[in-house]
Order: structure tokens, then sequence, then C-alpha cells
């Protein structure tokens, strides 16, 4: 689940849920990253709107692991630490495609209705 900046739970929490998996696959497009990361970048991509919790995270990209869109492997991080790394897989390539095709469709749709 997301929480934003002021520890509130959005509205919609179903919806952004279903978002998570996107996120992370987008993410990863731009490289390797451990999960800590993960979670940064989606932070100071959405403007410090979307906080990506790490019982929401990690849950998530073991999911994601296990449909073979994400791979991973212990790294030494820049403190000296291992860390497990995940990268996106052809297959996430593939999927990151096509839910982004849904995505825009999805949202194209919401802003009709609202326009309306």
């Amino acid at each position: 689940m997301y929480v934003d900046r002021q520890g509130m739970k959005p509205k919609s929490a179903e919806l952004l849920q279903g978002t998570l998996d996107l996120l992370v696959l987008k993410t990863l497009r731009q490289g390797a990253l451990h999960g800590y990361g993960i979670a940064q970048k989606i932070l100071l991509s959405s403007r410090q709107v979307l906080d990506v919790q790490q019982g929401s995270l990690y849950p998530a990209l073991h999911r994601l692991e296990r449909r073979g869109l994400v791979s991973s492997e212990w790294k030494e991080s820049e403190n000296g630490r291992m860390a497990k790394v995940y990268s996106l897989t052809a297959a996430g390539r593939k999927q990151l495609a096509s839910e982004l095709e849904e995505w825009k469709r999805y949202t194209d749709a919401i802003g009709w209705v609202l326009e309306a």
C-alpha cells in the first residue's frame, strides 16, 4: 500500500495497489536497484506523493520475480553491505510495454468521463 507523506492512506488504495507492479517495472527499466532504491526513486519521481512502504514493496518484488518479470542477485552496495538487487527481465520489459498501453487507455477513459 502507498502512504502519502502525511501518513494518510489514499482514498482508493485498491486502484493504487494495482499500479505498484507497473511502478516497479517502470522504475527498473532505468537499471538495476535494491528495494530501498526502488522505493526512493518512486518517491522522487512522484514528487514526494507516493511513498511505497516495505510491507508492500517486497511482496510485489517477490511476486514479480515468481512471474519471471524481474530477477535478483546479491551484490555489495555502496556502503559495503550486501543487498539484493533487482533487474528487469526481457519478459518484464514486454509486460511493462503492455501495462503502459493499458494504463494509457484507462487514464484516457477516466479523463473522458471527468470531462463529460
